[in-house]
């Protein structure tokens, strides 16, 4: 218990790392990840291509490259911001491919017939969408894109080693201190465990009260 109350502001500082990185990131996931579930299902042919070349690209990038494209590549064009931001972009774009396939994988839940009857209405592709497809949709994909944020929020682990403050960085001043790396690793995996189960808790509220039932 001493490594966690002796050390409780750097544990402290960490955790609040990670989860400003989760939050950014989700957010940033969420709305590129419907832009571009948007664009895969659009009629417009050059929207589909973009869509679809931004999540192959992305789904079968490793998360430690993108971050070294990011982190490392987009200074040499003159963009420089702060590391904790950089790492926001990296997770939040490498992520927004998942959630994207998840939105269009509920998007093909919905009955054609739906959409359908919208233009028969007179609606567009944005009212089509906005208001008949992805409200239905959104009851499908609650599980997945939770389940896709979780993973966001392990992922943000791979910041520490771009000198980013997160919750597994810490291991590394706990170490140099003389620590058991084990019990410093227990209350890390803690950390996480928070992040992750109060995710979980709020999509399992979300699920109970939109979710499709099974």
């Amino acid at each position: 218990m001493n490594v966690l109350t002796d050390n409780f502001r750097t544990y402290a500082e960490g955790f609040l790392g990670t989860l400003r990185l989760t939050v950014y990131a989700s957010a940033l996931a969420l709305v590129l990840g419907f832009l571009t579930a948007s664009f895969r299902v659009a009629p417009v042919g050059s929207l589909r291509f973009l869509g679809t070349a931004w999540v192959t690209v992305l789904r079968n990038t490793p998360l430690t490259l993108l971050f070294f494209a990011v982190l490392l590549g987009l200074p040499r064009f003159g963009l420089v911001l702060p590391f904790q931001v950089f790492a926001v972009l990296a997770l939040g774009c490498y992520t927004s491919a998942f959630i994207c396939e998840a939105l269009r994988a509920g998007i093909n839940t919905v009955p054609k017939g739906q959409g359908e009857a919208a233009r028969s209405l007179g609606m567009t592709f944005g009212q089509t969408l906005g208001l008949v497809i992805l409200p239905q949709a959104f009851r499908s994909v609650i599980p997945p894109v939770g389940s896709t944020l979780i993973a966001l929020a392990k992922n943000s682990a791979i910041a520490g080693a771009f000198s980013v403050t997160e919750l597994l960085g810490t291991y590394k001043t706990l170490s140099e201190l003389g620590y058991d790396i084990v019990w410093t690793f227990v209350w890390i995996a803690a950390g996480y465990l928070v992040i992750t189960l109060a995710i979980s808790a709020l999509f399992g509220v979300l699920e109970r009260k939109w979710g499709t039932a099974r």
